[in-house]
């Protein structure tokens, strides 16, 4: 697949994604909405760091690294709300 496919097909993604992550936080205030919506920003986390960045082929460190952080702060997001 060449460059500006993969592009189009990430800025798809990330739109699809924000639509759901808007949908689903106005659905309602239920802790499965909650964890729906971190998983939908997850997911465009990891379209940023594979798709954008082109993380893809870097070394395995700064691909976990940059995939990390947001699964970091995603599972203190949802401790929060659990507490």
């Amino acid at each position: 697949m060449s460059v500006s496919t993969t592009l189009i097909f990430c800025w798809l993604g990330l739109a699809v994604l924000s639509v759901t992550s808007v949908q689903l936080g106005n659905a309602g205030a239920t802790l499965l909405m909650a964890g729906a919506v971190l998983l939908a920003a997850l997911g465009k986390a990891w379209l940023i760091a594979d798709g954008f960045m082109e993380l893809r082929h870097a070394p395995h460190m700064w691909r976990w690294l940059m995939l990390g952080w947001p699964l970091a702060m995603a599972a203190g997001v949802l401790l929060t709300l659990l507490v």
